[in-house]
Formats: structure tokens, C-alpha cells, sequence
């Protein structure tokens, strides 16, 4: 890439991915507060896609005003049930709840991306897929969460499609990638589409 990079977040999958696409970057994860965002009056009316594009683009302009010359990436993935949206989960008690609330049910990951340098807006874009869980009983539900807490702790929706997780499902439409929280495709053809690749 001709210009430096820089992940506005900490998740390790979304570093990941883009390290396998050959990218090189760092990551500056950005302090929002995320909780606080989605109860301000203003973003209680934004539809689920509205609020992860919200929050991906907050991430980059924050650090993008710190670091001006970069390309800033933030991300953010919202999970919609059927007009509910479910954050991370804060115990291994929510997680309970959280999966148990998903079983045999389908429900929308929409995965938000958003490129800032200079703290302006170059790019943005929402991913969506949608995933459809199998039935799953209570005690399946309480082994997985004590098994794999210390993994899905940081995951919205309680569960890894790329571990254990998958699993749980009985279908899975969309993008891999957005699922597991980045439209990565969308990206690097816009990277392309900027001359960022060119010899």
C-alpha cells in the first residue's frame, strides 16, 4: 500500500484479516463508548445499520485527527433480532440469555466499515448477513458459555462461526467476512479502486 494504515480497533480477527490480505497496518484501537452512544436521544431513533455506520465512523475520525496523513479503518458490527440489538455480552449470565434469546431463530450481523484521514469521511460501507440458529437446549447453551467465555466475551451474539460456534447454525447468507465483523471484499476493492495497490 502507498499510504501507512491504521485499525481504529482492537479487535485481534479484524487485524488478522487484514494482515492475511497482505496489509500492513497498525492498530490504534479508539476509545468510544459505545454503551453511551446507543442511548443518546439522537441514535435511540437510528436504525441498526445506522448506528454500526455511526460508530465505524466515529472510531476513524477520532484517530484520524490524531494521526492526519494515514488512512484510518474503524469498524463496528451491530446484531439485529428482529429490531433488537444485541451488544457483547457483560457475564456469562447475559451470554446465557443472549443465545438462548438466538435459538432457532434468524437474525441480521451488519458489519460497518468507514475510512477517515484528517478526520474527514472518505469511505464507508455496511455489510450484512443473516444467520439462522438451530434449536439448541439449555444445557448445550450453559456448557458452550463456560467453555468458551474467555473467547466470546468480546463477540456480539455470544458465538464464533470461525470456532466452535459454527456449530449452532443451521444457515448462514452473506459474506464470511462481514460475519466475522469486517467486509473485508468491499475494502480492498476500494483500495484497489484508489491506486493503492499500483506498482
Amino acid at each position: 500500500m502507498h499510504s501507512q494504515l491504521i485499525l481504529a480497533s482492537a479487535s485481534l480477527i479484524r487485524a488478522q484479516m487484514l494482515r492475511g490480505a497482505g496489509l500492513d497496518l497498525r492498530v490504534i484501537p479508539a476509545r468510544i463508548d459505545e454503551a453511551a452512544f446507543r442511548i443518546t436521544p439522537g441514535s435511540a431513533a437510528l436504525a441498526p445499520r445506522d448506528i454500526a455506520s455511526a460508530l465505524a465512523e466515529r472510531k476513524a475520525r477520532h484517530i484520524s485527527e490524531q494521526n492526519p496523513d494515514a488512512l484510518v479503518l474503524g469498524a463496528d458490527q451491530v446484531l439485529d433480532l428482529g429490531g433488537i440489538i444485541l451488544s457483547k455480552p457483560e457475564s456469562p449470565a447475559d451470554a446465557i440469555a443472549q443465545l438462548t434469546g438466538l435459538s432457532g431463530r434468524s437474525h441480521r450481523l451488519l458489519s460497518a466499515v468507514a475510512v477517515c484521514q484528517a478526520g474527514r469521511l472518505l469511505w464507508h460501507h455496511v455489510g450484512e448477513a443473516r444467520l439462522t440458529m438451530h434449536p439448541l437446549a439449555a444445557t448445550e447453551i450453559e456448557a458452550y458459555v463456560a467453555t468458551h467465555w474467555a473467547s466470546i466475551r468480546h463477540a456480539v451474539g455470544c458465538y464464533k462461526l470461525e470456532e466452535h460456534g459454527a456449530r449452532f447454525f443451521s444457515a448462514v447468507e452473506g459474506d464470511y467476512f462481514t460475519v466475522l465483523g469486517l467486509p473485508l471484499i468491499e475494502f480492498l476493492t476500494w483500495l484497489r479502486d484508489r491506486g493503492e495497490f499500483a506498482s
